[in-house]
C-alpha cells in the first residue's frame, strides 16, 4: 500500500507505481484534507450486545420443510 499527502501547485499530478503493482487492479482516491491530520481524533465504534435474549434450544429439532412453508 502506498499512502502519501501532497499539495499540488498545478492541475496535473503524476505518481510512480512500484513494479509489483504493474498489471494489477488499483484504486486511486483523491480528496481534500480539510483539517490537519494532527487534529483528527479517532473514536472506536461501540459494539452492540445481544446478551439480553436467552433461549433454551435444548431438544429443538430444525424442520427445513416447515421453515420454507408459505
Amino acid at each position: 500500500m502506498i499512502r502519501t499527502i501532497v499539495t499540488p501547485d498545478k492541475n496535473y499530478l503524476s505518481i510512480n507505481i512500484p513494479e509489483k503493482y504493474i498489471g494489477r487492479k488499483m484504486e486511486v482516491i483523491a480528496f481534500v484534507i480539510d483539517e490537519p491530520l494532527d487534529d483528527v481524533i479517532y473514536t472506536a465504534k461501540s459494539s452492540k450486545s445481544f446478551s439480553a435474549i436467552k433461549l433454551n434450544t435444548q431438544g429443538f429439532k430444525f424442520d427445513r420443510d416447515e421453515a420454507n412453508e408459505r
